[in-house]
């Protein structure tokens, strides 16, 4: 593929994507092909390469004549994506603290929980988010398995938009905070088992914040 087409495509990934989360394109709705490209103000190859893509990670569905239908992400389909994801991200932990990583190849993860502290601080909850899903990430990468990678970036959109709604509703975050600290510690001291049981717990104990707000509010739509 030509690398303006590239380029071209992975624009339309970001805008589409953009507009998914910021409620622009809502969820349940049906949209054409033409009518994104439209929107967009691109031509529909690069559009049709980003729905592609989009459907694959599950923030919507393409249907034979009818168009791309926005996803919505239900308090079940949110319960079922954490249950992959503590299975996953706990083996991330493990393995890392197997690698016996030193400080400087920990200072990703040190510094995301910095900056989550300090985004607590003076309560800005953006911040925090960016920091928490950066500290996820480097955890994951770690890890050192790529399959696990690969299989948790694709879900990582569907855990954004719940994090995204649920993020002025759920109670501060202090307790994510100090669970990041006993993982990297446990990672530091090379404990294996620690080091996946504190982080298994952690993504348990959100699932359960985040489906019960998400039933609360009545939240299907996002």
């Amino acid at each position: 593929m030509p690398q303006k087409s590239v380029s071209s495509t992975k624009r339309a990934i970001h805008e589409l994507r953009a507009r998914i989360f910021s409620g622009d394109l809502p969820a349940g709705s049906d949209h054409l092909e033409t009518e994104l490209a439209e929107l967009l103000e691109m031509s529909r190859t690069p559009v049709r390469e980003a729905i592609l893509t989009l459907a694959g990670q599950g923030l919507l569905a393409m249907r034979p004549r009818k168009g791309v239908r926005i996803l919505p992400l239900s308090p079940d389909d949110m319960a079922e994506i954490y249950d992959v994801l503590t299975e996953l991200e706990a083996l991330a932990a493990e393995q890392a603290a197997k690698a016996r990583y030193d400080e400087d190849e920990l200072k990703i993860l040190t510094r995301a929980i910095d900056d989550m502290d300090a985004a607590l601080a003076c309560s800005d909850l953006d911040r925090w988010s960016r920091a928490d899903e950066q500290f996820h990430h480097e955890l994951v990468r770690l890890g050192g398995n790529t399959r696990v990678s690969a299989i948790v970036e694709m879900m990582s959109d569907q855990v954004r938009r719940a994090r995204n709604t649920t993020l002025y509703i759920r109670p501060m975050p202090v307790k994510s905070n100090e669970d990041h600290r006993a993982v990297v510690e446990a990672i530091r001291n090379a404990d294996a088992e620690a080091a996946r049981c504190i982080h298994h717990r952690h993504r348990s104990d959100t699932k359960e914040i985040l489906v019960a707000l998400l039933r609360k509010h009545r939240v299907r739509f996002l």
